[in-house]
């Protein structure tokens, strides 16, 4: 086994993202273990924990990074041939085109059975997502394409819908989790706001596709 390199705290985390990254694009996020991930980076095992609580909480960090490096938010502000819905549409288009994330998203959806980083989870949506729907949400409203009275809770809202939809966080049959949606896209359309589009989105059948079938249902 190689020697580990010397690198400042900052550099180590660095390289055990990209290390990570292309692990879990590999093999998958469960078949990757903290000692390949040392092993990919040229770092002892105790460094890894230095950096991270735990490969999930690393996880959650690559697709932070993954957002940041692909902002759709940025990319939708400066279109001024758009209305504000029509922002926020594309948005949820380039949300579903960035491949390298759906897939760490794909991976990442059955950890946040973990209360610990469900809780981190639901914290950064609120804290970085909340803002920028709020800001296309105020813009659809000045200029008519959304009708809404409750921008706010709008904005509270929608970084939490994605939590409700998944299996893992409130157990469901895919045919009732398809039902939720359907819901989601009326209740938004009469709050004003007519987001979604009717057909369950692709990647929400990559998701459901992906987890396994004893999630179970819930009796309604």
């Amino acid at each position: 086994m190689a020697r580990p390199v010397k690198k400042p705290p900052e550099q180590w985390r660095e390289a055990i993202l990209a290390a990570a990254k292309e692990l879990f694009l590999e093999k998958g996020f469960e078949a990757v273990s903290v000692a390949e991930i040392m092993a990919r980076a040229r770092g002892a095992k105790g460094m890894f924990y230095r950096c991270f609580g735990s490969k999930e909480e690393l996880m959650q960090a690559l697709g932070d990074r993954a957002f940041l490096e692909n902002n759709p938010f940025d990319a939708v502000r400066e279109r001024r041939d758009l209305n504000g819905l029509e922002k926020m549409r594309l948005v949820l288009e380039l949300f579903q085109k960035e491949g390298s994330r759906n897939s760490l998203n794909l991976q990442s959806a059955p950890i946040l059975k973990d209360p610990r980083i469900l809780a981190a989870a639901v914290a950064n949506n609120r804290r970085v997502l909340t803002p920028l729907w709020l800001e296309l949400l105020r813009e659809g409203v000045a200029d008519g394409s959304v009708q809404t009275q409750y921008p706010q809770e709008l904005a509270q809202l929608l970084p939490l819908i994605d939590f409700w939809l998944l299996p893992s966080v409130f157990p469901a049959s895919p045919e009732e989790i398809r039902h939720r949606y359907r819901f989601v896209v009326q209740a938004l359309a009469a709050m004003g706001l007519p987001l979604l589009p009717e057909a369950f989105p692709p990647l929400g059948e990559e998701i459901l596709s992906a987890l396994p079938a004893a999630e179970g249902g819930e009796e309604r």
